[in-house]
């Protein structure tokens, strides 16, 4: 890590146990990303009831270049099953995070919307007016709901645009979420 952790207590008393806990979970999570340049915790103790016990809360702000990661776990009576969780939380992240950069993990494409502005039924294919005028070509297989049959001209639809071996088409063609 470029900075030193950091590591804060609120409404409670500093323990030496688990500052080494904290400290050695820290560590760990350069395993999980190769270039943490800084770590922060906070643990604080939560709620002081007299039915509940004692609940504690662990907030960890992890960066890595381009990067803030932020996890929070709320009311665990066991600081060290807080500060476990936390940590491990952080880690799935991180993991996330690498394998989103090294392009293992598609982003999802937000669907679109548009109308039907014509349909051939017999020859099986159709084209949607985008919400920018452009008109794309959509098939027989590409819909999804309800059934290529049931759509006529001035439908609204959603889909997903994608680039095909003849242009840009209309996939997963369903009459969605309009709102």
């Amino acid at each position: 890590m470029q900075v030193p952790l950091q590591v804060t207590y609120h409404d409670m008393e500093r323990s030496d146990a688990l500052d080494a806990r904290i400290r050695d979970k820290a560590a760990k999570l350069e395993a999980f990303h190769p270039h943490v340049t800084s770590c922060r915790v906070v643990v604080e103790e939560r709620h002081r009831h007299h039915h509940q016990g004692k609940q504690f809360t662990v907030s960890i702000d992890v960066r890595v270049p381009g990067h803030e990661l932020v996890v929070n776990r709320d009311h665990h009576e066991d600081v060290y099953v807080a500060v476990r969780d936390a940590f491990d939380a952080a880690g799935r992240k991180l993991e996330d995070l690498v394998r989103l950069q090294r392009g293992e993990i598609k982003a999802h494409e937000l669907p679109q919307r548009g109308r039907v502005v014509r349909i051939y039924r017999e020859e099986g294919y159709g084209f949607i007016e985008t919400g920018d005028g452009r008109e794309l070509y959509f098939g027989r297989d590409n819909v999804v709901e309800p059934s290529f049959e049931q759509l006529v001209a001035g439908t609204r639809v959603q889909f997903i645009e994608e680039l095909a071996g003849e242009g840009r088409q209309a996939k997963r063609v369903s009459v969605g979420k309009h709102g």
